[in-house]
């Protein structure tokens, strides 16, 4: 439901905006629509599901809104930002500082403890080796893993590596979290806590947007799109899932 502005108040501006994207490979008869036209806002503090058919745009989606891909028309736009009119240095900088990852395999790289894979984006940035420690120990408290800090990730279980690329992902200022099936490889249990660990982030006021094809641990989230050859179908909120929907099979 919209929320009515006070008088005088500026309207809050979405974290994700997606207006009328589309994605399409290859030109002529070659052509292919991964996407869209595809329209809808993220807001601060909403955790929002994906779901879809194999080959339904779900990673399309992501990348776009990652800044990893560009769309072939429409608008993307990332806290106010429209991404088509920044540089690459400003879109680096919009990967480093605003939007975090986690990918199904994780990237966590395995010469490097826990604290120091957290750490890094914000060494990358060019924070000092104190101050990033400080905030990426911080990052490893919000996920329950700071006694864990001087572990490598082949010493921690598939659900501890998950949540300690969770707190990469949102380490230092950055404000939206984009996952890929985060609970993909993880049994229900251990799943259920990501899915919790994301739930309380986005309570005290970041924004994330997952892939998922379960439909219990997108019941944790405000809203569920649902997507079908590119095309959002459907919208569910306050994880109100239905099974007989269509677009929410894995």
């Amino acid at each position: 439901m919209m929320e009515l502005v006070r008088s005088g108040e500026e309207p809050e501006v979405p974290v994700l905006a997606f207006d009328a994207i589309s994605r399409v490979y290859g030109d002529g008869a070659k052509a292919v629509r991964a996407l869209g036209p595809v329209s809808f806002e993220v807001q601060h503090g909403e955790l929002i599901a994906i779901m879809g058919p194999s080959g339904s745009g779900k990673t399309t989606l992501l990348a776009l809104a990652g800044a990893l891909d560009e769309p072939s028309e429409g608008q993307v736009s990332v806290a106010g930002r429209d991404l088509a009119g920044l540089s690459a240095k400003e879109l680096s900088e919009m990967r480093r500082r605003v939007i975090g990852f986690v990918f199904q395999d994780l990237n966590l790289l395995p010469g490097l403890t826990a604290l120091e894979n957290v750490a890094l984006p914000l060494e990358l940035d060019g924070a000092s080796l104190q101050e990033a420690r400080r905030e990426a120990r911080e990052a490893l408290e919000r996920v329950e893993l700071s006694s864990l800090a001087g572990r490598f990730p082949d010493d921690l279980s598939g659900g501890e590596q998950q949540r300690v690329a969770i707190a990469r992902a949102f380490v230092g200022p950055r404000a939206l979290l984009l996952a890929d099936e985060p609970t993909g490889a993880l049994d229900s249990v251990t799943g259920e806590l990501v899915m919790r660990l994301l739930r309380a982030q986005c309570d005290a006021g970041r924004t994330a947007v997952l892939v998922t094809h379960d439909a219990a641990h997108a019941a944790w989230a405000d809203r569920v799109l649902f997507l079908r050859d590119g095309r959002l179908i459907d919208e569910a909120a306050d994880g109100a899932l239905s099974v007989s929907r269509g677009g929410s099979g894995s």
